[in-house]
């Protein structure tokens, strides 16, 4: 009984397919229809065969058309730029003197400053003229002093009143658990030279040039 049971029901699980063809001068159509499978409802498939697309354009047709711009650069012939020269600084005075300065002796040249040390009674921006001139040197001749040169004045302007880099004193006794560590910043002022004058009149060895 089990056997004819499973034999009907895998027969009417086969199905019949049925395949049409209809050929038909513009479109031919390809028809496949399966029926009969049992509990399931028929379905039927149809299959239409169309013409193969077209062929893709070949990769030239694709190419964008290209479009000339004309650059806005202008002609490097036409545009001439013209260089104006740096304007021409005024030159220095070739001179230089030794000037005394309480117990120290400076190398002073005009535009340049120097620290020294500190000038009393001098205030930011007062002029103050130093009279203790040992030599003065230009490009062709020197004033030596006997000890200083008579006239010669050296022209400088306070620009600050300021303090040294500090400078670390420790002291120390051996055994006696003595130990002092001390900073001290001496003071100094800086000052502009701004001209040399009364040299002059003085008698100048000349060198031979």
């Amino acid at each position: 009984m089990a056997s004819a049971t499973l034999a009907f029901f895998s027969s009417s699980l086969t199905p019949t397919a049925t395949l049409s063809l209809k050929h038909k001068s513009s479109a031919p159509k390809k028809t496949l229809s399966f029926s009969n499978f049992g509990f399931l409802s028929p379905h039927s498939l149809t299959l239409s065969s169309r013409r193969p697309p077209s062929p893709l354009p070949k990769s030239s047709e694709f190419e964008p058309s290209v479009i000339e711009v004309e650059s806005s650069e202008p002609n490097s012939e036409a545009l001439q730029v013209v260089e104006e020269p740096p304007p021409e600084l005024p030159k220095r005075e070739e001179i230089f003197a030794v000037v005394m300065i309480g117990s120290r002796q400076y190398i002073v040249f005009p535009g340049r400053y120097i620290y020294t040390q500190r000038l009393k009674g001098a205030d930011v921006n007062d002029k103050i003229i130093l009279n203790r001139v040992l030599l003065v040197g230009t490009k062709t001749s020197t004033y030596i002093g006997k000890p200083v040169v008579p006239n010669a004045a050296v022209h400088a302007v306070v620009e600050e009143q300021g303090l040294n880099p500090k400078v670390m004193v420790f002291k120390y006794k051996k055994k006696k658990n003595y130990r002092r560590n001390i900073g001290h910043r001496q003071p100094n002022t800086r000052i502009r030279i701004t001209g040399i004058t009364g040299y002059q009149d003085s008698p100048a060895v000349t060198l031979d040039s």
